[in-house]
């Protein structure tokens, strides 16, 4: 097997088919941050991306995206940002994960994202469930699940949209905008809930911003972003931006003006954007991993992703072991002991108010 590695830009139309041809076949890979597109418009704003183009023969038979870091580290495209990492390959293919990162110039390459069923999983790694709303038998369907499953959420939610309608004004859904405006007032709220449960910003660092913007700006019938928003009398009230495939809809960031937070209108929006979604195709709405309320109250089915390293013997994976190892064995001690999530979620909360009251004054 041959192993070539490009940056993004590099790739020709016929490979950039051949990617997209790759992930069509295989609806483990159909997800838009395992897109060509995804990868492409981050390698231009991030110069550490690269693409391992796999050939066997005259066949090109896989694309590993991952960024190169000093001292031989790897990580995914957009690492801390995606919610699917791995090989776009195709099936049955014969491939040891140590020879491809030591191929791609890499010590070791750690994951947080990776789909399930990938030749690059360790023998250690941790697997977690990813939530999804399956749209698959239509909207209807779904919320008939929905009933079953969680009848609660579902009433009170309705109730709520409608009780916002009466003491706010007229609730409208506004899918597919490709307006920045709104999509900046989305933003300026994950900002404040980052900065309100003591998370770091991620939309301090430019990169990131500009990076949304074009997402927003790519609509090809493969791949886009997406943002809704769901206005009370004209006013925005709960939105969410996140990219497409043809059938499968990737969570990314969702908020809401917490001045409507009694209306549970990330809820409103998210049923509201589930139902205009399936009608334009999208089969699978995927929340993307993390304990979070509002995918236990809207899900109705899970994929798994794994967590883990693959690594060499170097200097780069011996300094990688040091740094990052024991502290993700720490966190994943906590995510998986209740009393601890409980007392670090308290713990960032009481971080972001001091953090919020310190920046007022």
């Amino acid at each position: 097997m041959r192993i070539s590695v490009v940056p993004p830009r590099d790739l020709g139309v016929q490979e950039v088919s051949r990617w997209r041809a790759l992930q069509d076949a295989d609806p483990a890979f159909d997800n838009p941050f395992l897109s060509p597109e995804f990868t492409m418009v981050v390698g231009e704003l991030r110069p550490q991306v690269r693409v391992a183009v796999l050939s066997d023969g005259p066949d090109v038979v896989g694309f590993f995206p991952f960024e190169r870091h000093p001292l031989g580290i790897g990580k995914p495209v957009a690492a801390g940002l995606t919610d699917a990492q791995g090989l776009v390959h195709a099936k049955d293919i014969e491939l040891d994960a140590k020879t491809l990162i030591k191929r791609c110039g890499l010590d070791v390459y750690e994951f947080d994202h990776l789909i399930a069923d990938q030749p690059l999983v360790p023998e250690r790694h941790s697997r977690h469930p990813s939530p999804i709303i399956d749209l698959r038998d239509g909207f209807d369907a779904y919320t008939e699940t929905l009933k079953e499953q969680s009848g609660k959420t579902y009433r009170s939610t309705a109730y709520k949209k409608r009780k916002l309608g009466r003491d706010v004004g007229e609730v409208e859904h506004h899918f597919a905008i490709k307006d920045t405006g709104p999509l900046h007032t989305l933003l300026g709220w994950k900002t404040d809930q980052y900065r309100r449960t003591g998370r770091t910003d991620r939309f301090a660092r430019p990169w990131i911003v500009e990076l949304v913007e074009r997402l927003l700006a790519t609509d090809t019938e493969s791949f886009g972003g997406l943002l809704d928003m769901v206005y009370a009398d004209g006013r925005p009230v709960a939105g969410h931006f996140g990219l497409r495939t043809r059938t499968t809809l990737a969570g990314w960031f969702p908020a809401y003006d917490t001045a409507f937070a009694k209306y549970s209108p990330g809820l409103i929006q998210h049923l509201d954007m589930a139902e205009r979604a399936a009608g334009t195709g999208i089969q699978v709405i995927d929340m993307g991993r993390g304990d979070k309320e509002y995918k236990e109250k809207l899900k109705t089915g899970e994929y798994f992703v794994t967590e883990g390293r693959v690594a060499t013997l170097g200097v780069g994976s011996g300094a990688h072991w040091m740094l990052r190892v024991p502290v993700r064995k720490v966190r994943g001690t906590v995510l998986a002991n209740p009393l601890l999530l409980t007392a670090a979620d308290r713990t960032l909360k009481a971080f972001g108010k001091l953090r919020t009251t310190l920046q007022g004054s």
